[in-house]
């Protein structure tokens, strides 16, 4: 009893360490729309599917982040949206903005930074392999490190996070291709980085195909 009494104790003392800490989520995100967006996806599955896909993988988002010990700022690729899947009151809503993900990337950090935020983390929001877990051990790995970065299998990552503003981590990519990773990766050779576990991002259907949670999307692909 005592033990069960301590852990409970050592895990409100992890969740006070995070809700004071100045961290703030970034998620970015597109404007579900039929017809736009998981383009290489729905090249397979068809657009149905691909729509379908998506706004279960914005609902996964959501869930995994409404709980979390930190300020979450949703970026929205075309317009905000007051009622949709994101709860005002849990959710700040903002706009990208920049010609290319690079720029719309560090304009978002530029702006956490400016507002005093002392950790913040960038996500998207087409990842099932994440975890809320997941995303407080981004947070804790940025005590010991100015920089933490998630691989993603396909050469890119799924998640960027840091204490300090590094403008080069989004200049000189090829953003969409398998050098992004490396790239970064270059970029912070000499900054102390912390790598999470490598996951697995939605962009074609070889990436889902064998997911049991994927399957009542797929059913067509295989009549």
């Amino acid at each position: 009893m005592l033990q069960n009494n301590k852990t409970e104790k050592d895990e409100k003392i992890i969740d006070f360490t995070l809700a004071n800490s100045n961290n703030l989520l970034l998620i970015f995100t597109r404007n579900p729309e039929l017809g736009k967006g998981k383009r290489r996806l729905a090249a397979t599955v068809g657009n149905q599917a691909a729509f379908d896909i998506y706004k279960f993988l914005l609902a996964h988002t959501v869930a995994i982040t409404k709980n979390l010990y930190a300020e979450k700022q949703v970026y929205y690729s075309e317009e905000i949206w007051n009622n949709d899947i994101w709860d005002n009151s849990k959710f700040d809503k903002k706009i990208q903005l920049g010609d290319d993900l690079g720029i719309r990337m560090a304009n978002a950090f530029q702006e956490g930074f400016r507002n005093e935020y002392q950790k913040i983390i960038i996500i998207g929001s087409d990842m099932l392999d994440l975890s809320q877990d997941d995303i407080e051990d981004a947070f804790k790995a940025l005590e010991k490190n100015d920089f933490v970065v998630g691989p993603a299998e396909d050469g890119g990552y799924y998640l960027l996070g840091m204490k300090k503003f590094m403008p080069e981590l989004f200049k000189n990519k090829l953003w969409g291709t398998e050098t992004v990773l490396q790239d970064t990766l270059a970029d912070l050779k000499n900054e102390t980085t912390a790598l999470l576990e490598t996951k697995n991002d939605v962009d074609y259907y070889e990436d889902i195909k064998d997911i049991e949670a994927f399957t009542p999307f797929l059913k067509h692909m295989t009549k």
